[in-house]
Order: C-alpha cells, then structure tokens, then sequence
C-alpha cells in the first residue's frame, strides 16, 4: 500500500513499506529531461547528473562513491527525456547515510569549471562510444524522424556543439529553476520505520526550492518521416514506428498485449518467423514508448543488407496479418498470462517497484494496487485489442530510422 505525503518545501513523497525485506530503495525523481531543454541546452540535464556526481561543498567524488561503498550500498542514476532520477539501494539501517549524500547531492553540487571541464570529455567519449554503435544510434535517429528538430527528437546526451555552451552559471540557472519542489518526488521501497519521515524533513524538506512547476515542450508525431545514416558496418539497423498512446492511456494493457503477440518476446510472431523459420535476422523485436501527450510503437530490426528489403517484406506481412485477423483465442490468453507473470516477478524487486511508484507520481499517473493492475490485465478482451491494432498500425503514421550500408527506406514496407 502507498502513503503519499508532502513535506515542508513542498516535495511530494510516495512510500511503500515492504516488511519482510531489509533493504530500502530510495528514489529521488525530478521532472527534467532533455524534453526540457531548449535547443543551446540539449544534454543540459544529463550533464547535471554527471556533475552531481562529481562532488558537493562538504563531500568529493571518491566520498560519495566510498560513503554508499562502505555500508554495501549502491547508488546510480539515469536522465530521460522528462525526468531524471538519482537512486540508492542500501540496507534499511543505512537509509539516513542514504538520503544524506542524495540531498548533498541535489542541493549543495560543487560545479567547478574543472570537474565540468573534464566531465565534458567523459560525456563527449559517451557520446563518440554510441556513434560507434549502430543499434544505440538508430535509437536516437527514430526520435529524430518522429519528432523533428524539437527537444523530444534532439539527443539526451546533446551534441559536442551544445555541451560546450554549458558553464558552472547556466548550469546553477538550470537547476534552480527545474529542480523545484513542484517538480520533485521522492519515492522508497523497502523496510523502514516511522523515523524514516523525520529524516525526510532532516535532508530535503528543510531545503528552500522554488514551487515552480516545469512545463515540458509541446512535441507533435510527425508522420512519414525518414532519417537514413550511412554507416560502414556489417549490419542495417532498422526501426519502423507508428504514431501510438501516451503515457497515461488505460489502453496500455491492451498495447502490451498485442506487443506481445506481435514482436514483444521469443514466442513473438515477428521473432519466429524472421529469425527462427527465415535466420534472416539475429534481433528483431517491437516495443511501445510512451511520454507525455505522445507516445510510438516501434518494430526495430538488425540484418545484413542483402537481407533488408526481405525482412521489411516479413513484417509488412506480419503487420497486414494482425489487421485483418487479429488475435487467436490462444494468442490472447498466453499474452495475458505473459503479462501478469512479468508484472509480478518484477514487483519482487524493491528497485522496481520504487522506481514504478516514482515515474507515475512524478507523471501524475493513477496510483493502482498490484490487484488493480491485475484486473485491467484480466480484462483486456479481443475487442479492445482490435481497437489498438486498428488505431496504431496506419500506413499513413509510419514514420522510419535506419543505419548501415543503406542510401534510402524508400518502398520498403507495403502495409494494407
């Protein structure tokens, strides 16, 4: 059961107590990705999380990584292209040890020149390392097809060009005004007791921050966009995506199900028939992204070159299939099975769940029991899944990446 609660600042707080562990997951989630970001500030927020890393005015780098090292603890953290989140795992007695460094992370980041000198050059090597990956490029160029030259279509790790434009003083700019209490939830999972909130108010409600709510950019799907790269390597990495629902459609359950059946797993249609009856491809798969107001179903594939316009013509076929017959009985009924069973070894996972109560409070998402999820599951039906496939596999919304030895994705799929 989760308690939601709002400290002094204004931070929201949402807590799962999970008594037979001892372990706690602590979540600080801030509403700031690279969505937020204009144009001269694209790898802003992910430039933060390397710095916040980097030492504050009481710790340095090599004491935050020893403070969590030396009670068996970890901590880590990702950015997004809406959010961010720094996140520790440690036994539930070091939960104060915990929310100290994560508060001195968040609040008191040191920013010298120099670490930002030398971070950049880490940060810049992150980049050149996926330039170097056709698979992890092709990721990034399908954001660019689906949404332009906006912040959603731009990289979270920006550009060379961009990173140099950041300073210590834009950065302090950045943070104070999108590190906000508003814009800021703390999520945990795990054992703790009633002191646990008194800690809280000790590192982060005392703390003053602006109630400033973020506003992310209006990013519109463009569809029939192509974004082709030419690359010298051994493999096409291909994606193919439709414009689908955003992060707060119910119909997810329904999406999840179809993807499922269609390229979500190893039963999957598309992986059999592609790369167990053809051997035309090693990974080929599908997969839904949702962000706020948008979201798109992506078919991803990696072949030889030779091998391309043959498996586009699978999965065109694999797409004009599921129109116009839908789901078996039999299909539909394994999916869901697929589905709960997910669900509910992930939910074993403290890390999981803090992270899963995190994303949606942050996102303002409804806060459902396990139970709930597990009826929307249970009530997913050959109706609603027909509406979905019906809804996302339009011709007219298929917007497509590429890299490798290829010069077009002209005429490559042949969708009904």
């Amino acid at each position: 059961m989760h308690e939601i609660k709002k400290l002094s600042n204004g931070i929201r707080v949402v807590c799962e107590q999970i008594p037979y562990v001892r372990s706690i997951s602590i979540g600080v989630w801030i509403g700031c990705g690279s969505r937020c970001e204009k144009k001269s500030e694209n790898g802003m927020s992910h430039y933060i999380e390397h710095m916040l890393f980097k030492g504050t005015e009481k710790r340095s780098a090599k004491q935050i990584a020893y403070e969590i090292d030396s009670i068996g603890g970890q901590i880590n953290a990702f950015t997004t292209r809406e959010y961010t989140c720094y996140y520790t795992k440690t036994l539930d007695e070091h939960a104060g040890i915990a929310l100290d460094v994560l508060s001195d992370m968040i609040f008191s980041p040191k920013l010298c020149k120099s670490d930002m000198d030398l971070e950049r050059n880490v940060i810049c090597e992150e980049i050149n390392m996926y330039e170097d990956e056709p698979e992890e490029m092709v990721n990034d160029l399908i954001f660019e097809a689906c949404y332009g030259d906006t912040s959603m279509g731009r990289r979270i790790l920006g550009t060379k060009q961009s990173l140099e434009g950041i300073n210590p003083q834009n950065m302090r700019a950045f943070i104070k005004s999108h590190y906000t209490a508003a814009n800021t939830v703390i999520s945990i999972s795990g054992h703790f007791d009633k002191g646990l909130f008194e800690m809280l108010e000790k590192y982060f409600g005392n703390k003053a921050m602006s109630d400033n709510k973020v506003n992310v950019y209006d990013c519109t799907y463009i569809a029939g966009s192509k974004t082709v790269r030419e690359k010298d390597c051994e493999q096409v990495q291909l994606i193919a995506a439709f414009e689908s629902i955003d992060v707060k459609d119910d119909r997810v359950y329904s999406l999840l199900t179809l993807n499922n059946v269609f390229g979500g797993g190893m039963s999957s249609r598309l992986f059999q028939n592609i790369r167990e009856n053809q051997g035309l491809a090693y990974s080929v798969y599908a997969y839904h992204s949702a962000y706020i107001d948008t979201g798109f179903f992506g078919i991803a594939a990696g072949m030889a070159p030779g091998n391309l316009f043959k498996v586009c013509e699978l999965i065109s076929k694999e797409i004009n299939n599921i129109k116009k017959h839908k789901l078996t009985d039999e299909e539909l009924k394994m999916a869901k099975e697929q589905l709960k069973g997910n669900y509910i070894l992930s939910y074993e996972s403290i890390g999981a769940r803090m992270q899963a109560a995190g994303r949606n409070l942050l996102l303002d998402k409804e806060m459902i029991s396990p139970e709930e999820v597990i009826d929307k599951i249970n009530n997913v039906s050959h109706d609603s899944v027909a509406e979905i496939i019906d809804m996302i596999f339009n011709r007219n919304k298929m917007s497509i990446a590429a890299v490798g030895a290829v010069k077009s994705v002209d005429n490559l799929f042949d969708i009904t």
